[in-house]
């Protein structure tokens, strides 16, 4: 790839592990099985010289987790299990005050409901809150907003566009693929086209954001209007007001150009573009140039140390 698109110095860390106890059940206390880890030492990785610098006006004060969770009622704490134990620490203290409106609590609710009920629900517990931890909050640069997760097994994994190996890339994150190699002609798909793991780019600042964080195995869109809309749109205002030097703001597709209305373009890029699914990619979005543009902005803006390296 092309010296601007190459990514300058050490790679932005996900935060060291630190053990939470097991979540086996979706929205339930924890029991047994897989552990989730996360580091809870500190709100967030702490930044390099190519992560655009916030200037609060303030120094904010430290969030004390425990202590929070030990001020929940037992069923807030309940409800609440899967926030606690898997977001990452920087996320947690900006939206903790969120987690306890009614709206999100009766989402958890209905959630539990939908577990209860032997519903299976993507992407795996685990894997909700995957966004907060590979991109802590100070670490984001690029926010790239989604939509549903994706809704058939071994699919959705917590970000935006991406799946997992084996999974072979949808055909949204295909045409992905092909406006990049028009940005960039030396970019090669990964795995010669047949791998769709988008974590490297998270872990270098691009914070890929589903606007519903669940759905319902094999039907589309089952959770919309249940209130993950209002959740990300509150972290959407967090970045937007945090991230206060500036950031680039993807939005693929009219409901992602409706939620980035209120995003400040004097100090933010926002960039617009229909969406790369196949019944819309051909009418702007190949020739969209978004990711040179970004890395445009943001070399501009912060230097070129701190530009993306969208080689996979």
């Amino acid at each position: 790839m092309s010296t601007v698109a190459k990514r300058k110095g050490a790679e932005l860390s996900s935060g060291e592990a630190k053990k939470t106890r097991p979540l086996t059940a979706f929205f339930k206390p924890a029991t047994a099985k897989a552990e989730v880890s996360f580091s809870s030492s500190s709100t967030s990785s702490s930044s390099t010289s190519s992560t655009p610098p916030s200037t609060p006006s303030t120094t904010p004060t430290p969030f004390d987790r425990e202590k929070w969770s030990a001020s929940l009622t037992p069923e807030q704490r309940d409800l609440l299990d899967l926030e606690i134990n898997t977001m990452h620490p920087s996320w947690l203290a900006a939206l903790h005050k969120e987690l306890t409106q009614p709206y999100f609590l009766s989402l958890k609710k209905f959630l539990l409901s939908e577990d209860t009920s032997h519903q299976k629900i993507l992407p795996p517990a685990r894997d909700v809150y995957a966004w907060s931890r590979l991109t802590p909050l100070d670490a984001v640069k690029v926010v790239v907003l989604g939509q549903d997760p994706y809704h058939n097994f071994n699919q959705a994994h917590g970000l935006a566009f991406s799946v997992l190996a084996p999974t072979p890339p949808p055909p949204s994150l295909r045409n992905i693929y092909k406006c990049l190699a028009i940005d960039y002609p030396e970019f090669k798909p990964p795995g010669g086209g047949k791998a769709g793991d988008l974590t490297k780019w998270a872990e270098r600042g691009v914070l890929l954001l589903n606007t519903c964080l669940t759905v319902r195995a094999h039907n589309a869109n089952s959770h919309a209007g249940k209130g993950w809309e209002r959740f990300t749109e509150k972290v959407i205002s967090v970045v937007a007001e945090q991230r206060s030097r500036g950031i680039v703001f993807l939005a693929w597709g009219n409901p992602a150009a409706k939620r980035v209305e209120r995003i400040n373009t004097k100090t933010h890029c926002v960039l617009k573009s229909v969406h790369p699914s196949p019944l819309s990619a051909s009418r702007g979005f190949f020739d969209c140039a978004h990711f040179k543009k970004t890395n445009e902005w943001l070399s501009d803006h912060y230097g070129e140390d701190s530009v993306i390296d969208w080689n996979l």
